[in-house]
């Protein structure tokens, strides 16, 4: 890095070393940064590249970075991965692939594992400026069971997780979404199955049509997240995306709640 890039790397990081920022925040974006520090855009993303390397900053869909999470457990050290020896396809489609894997875990024989390989996926919680959720009410024929799920779907080959989130939400509710913050990646069955999930999250949404995918979409409405809790206790929550994305943000809620009142 050249001088001044190198200056823009200390003051940003000697303000996170001073707790300027409080761990979750959401850092400023590029455009700021660069108005603010008097630097490029291309010499600011070296910059904020060393900060990620370094632990600093963790980065959340496109070009938004945040602060990380403060946490006081550390990785334990000295436990060794499975080994694998090899994978092979039992069966294989465009929806799902099965697979059997030859694992030796640490100190316990080889054996052939069991393997489901799905899709990734992007889901979207929009809240508007009443305190709403934008939910489906819609019919899974598996557990042959009617209830409320949130937007999502298949992340295309090649195609960025937000613009997945952004997309399904406008093709299966008719709204656009006017921003969106990526708040964690996961796995649902993490001992068996490979489907990366990816959690949105939008605030606030224009009307911009009806809804083009008509096997999705079922019935819309904007639901009170004070309904929430009791939506999960009759289980009319369906998936655990759309369980991961509502508890992440009243568990944000509720932490807001308690540092303010405090």
């Amino acid at each position: 890095m050249g001088p001044k890039t190198t200056k823009v790397y200390e003051t940003l990081r000697a303000r996170l070393a001073a707790g300027d920022y409080a761990p979750g925040d959401r850092f400023p974006s590029e455009r700021t940064l660069a108005e603010e520090l008097d630097i490029g855009r291309t010499a600011l993303r070296q910059v904020l590249a060393r900060l990620l390397a370094e632990g600093l900053l963790e980065v959340r869909g496109r070009s938004s970075y945040r602060v990380p999470g403060a946490v006081s457990v550390q990785r334990p050290e000295g436990l060794e991965p499975w080994r694998i020896h090899g994978e092979r396809d039992v069966y294989d489609n465009r929806w799902v692939r099965l697979q059997l894997w030859d694992v030796e875990p640490p100190g316990v024989q080889r054996f052939e594992h069991h393997v489901v390989k799905l899709h990734h996926v992007a889901i979207t919680a929009v809240i508007d400026d009443q305190d709403r959720v934008l939910m489906m009410w819609r019919y899974r024929f598996v557990p042959k069971q009617f209830g409320w799920e949130l937007p999502g779907g298949i992340v295309d080959e090649g195609e960025d997780p937000a613009d997945t989130a952004l997309r399904e939400t406008v093709e299966e509710t008719g709204w656009r979404p006017k921003s969106l913050d990526h708040v964690v990646s996961y796995q649902p069955m993490v001992g068996m199955v490979d489907s990366p999930h990816e959690i949105f999250v939008g605030h606030g949404a224009e009307k911009i049509g009806e809804p083009t995918d008509l096997e999705e979409a079922g019935h819309i409405e904007w639901v009170p997240l004070a309904d929430i809790p009791g939506l999960m206790a009759r289980g009319e929550l369906l998936g655990s995306g759309t369980l991961v994305a509502l508890l992440h943000i009243l568990a944000a809620r509720r932490t807001q709640g308690l540092t303010t009142a405090h």
